[in-house]
């Protein structure tokens, strides 16, 4: 009998970092079902890939009854399915994906840490935070860390031992570099993006693609740029793909900003982003929190230099003056720098974007990823 595999997300937006792993988990023989809240991309996924998948509503904000009501939905369909393996990933879908494989005693529980979302919370809402964190831990059979710097945080922190956790190969969702973020097929569509804001050969686009909150660095991203504005050199562009969000949200004044400034150019939400990426000349994420980002590595695929965080997960994808440059958390001046100087030497950009470009192909294959994350459910079931 094929053994069945079980994965669990939140929402159906982190379709994109399960899609590799369960086509090869087919290929290799295992019967698949998807869980994730009633969306009609998660039916898509499902018929693309001919998986079994089951909408479920998991709220994304603290709720105790409707969290209840999710954790007794996901144990029914848990004792319907009798999995051998239930995978869960993002914050909520993990912790009742965990609760509910402990209470059906699922042999091989997989927890996949993608980043800690209590860092940068505060108050009461940071305390519940790490007690859903410890609790999903707790229930797992094996963690899996997205990145060395998170692995080594959540070591520090206790969230886990070294016994049950691990990263896989070098961390991350992998990438399509040979493919979705291949660079020359995106070429036409990244120049006619440059040409539809009036962005000439000779001006240096900065680009960001994420959401537009707080927690990614919105806010000091602005500010430098106005700064690099105001300093002699090529004229700047800030290309924006994302939208604002009402949880962690920027402050009015930010958003006016932004939707003002002349060489500001907000795209909304994007449903493809590498024709940003191709009309960018630099990529920024100034995140406070990640486990490990997924932009970076989409960008180096993309052969393009990129200016991040020294916060983990940021420095598990770009290598110090390697591939890109990390600057201090909160350090709007710092960025500026940074963007300044990446601005002012096209040979340095280039020499960073195609050191990248090597690295993201030589080590974080989506496929290559893929296929050790399946090894692992056949060592853990093995194992178990």
């Amino acid at each position: 009998m094929s053994p069945r595999l079980v994965h669990v997300l939140t929402v159906a937006d982190s379709l994109v970092f399960i899609d590799t792993v369960v086509r090869r988990a087919t290929e290799r023989g295992f019967e698949v079902t998807v869980i994730t809240s009633p969306d009609e991309r998660l039916e898509a996924f499902g018929r693309r890939l001919g998986v079994r998948t089951v909408p479920l509503e998991m709220p994304r904000r603290v709720s105790p009854l409707r969290d209840g009501l999710a954790l007794s939905a996901l144990h029914r369909q848990l004792v319907r399915l009798q999995p051998d393996v239930v995978h869960a990933g993002t914050p909520k879908g993990g912790l009742l994906g965990m609760l509910a494989a402990r209470a059906c005693e699922v042999p091989v529980r997989l927890y996949q840490m993608r980043g800690l979302a209590y860092v940068t919370a505060r108050g009461p809402l940071r305390t519940v935070l790490q007690a859903t964190e410890r609790l999903s831990c707790g229930a797992a059979t094996r963690i899996i860390c997205q990145s060395r710097s998170l692995h080594a945080q959540a070591l520090s922190e206790g969230l886990v031992s070294p016994a049950r956790s691990e990263v896989v190969l070098e961390g991350s969702n992998g990438v399509d570099a040979l493919g979705r973020f291949e660079p020359t097929q995106h070429r036409e569509a990244g120049r006619a993006l440059r040409r539809r804001f009036g962005i000439g050969d000779d001006e240096v686009v900065f680009g960001f693609v994420g959401r537009l909150v707080r927690d990614k660095g919105v806010p000091e991203l602005m500010e430098a740029f106005e700064r690099l504005c105001g300093l002699p050199g090529p004229k700047p562009r800030l290309l924006i793909a994302g939208p604002f969000e009402p949880r962690d949200p920027v402050s009015a004044d930010v958003k006016a900003r932004l939707e003002q400034h002349p060489q500001v150019h907000l795209l909304g939400a994007v449903s493809e982003a590498a024709p940003v990426y191709a009309a960018s000349d630099v990529v920024v994420l100034p995140s406070h929190r990640e486990g490990f980002p997924n932009v970076p590595l989409e960008a180096a695929a993309m052969g393009l230099p990129v200016i991040t965080t020294r916060v983990p997960g940021c420095v598990d994808a770009v290598v110090e003056g390697v591939t890109g440059t990390l600057v201090g958390v909160d350090d709007p001046a710092a960025l500026c720098a940074a963007m300044d100087r990446l601005r002012s030497d096209l040979g340095l950009r280039a020499r960073l974007g195609e050191a990248g470009l090597l690295r993201a192909r030589a080590s974080f294959s989506r496929e290559r990823v893929a296929d050790a994350m399946v090894d692992l459910y056949v060592r853990e079931m093995t194992s178990n």
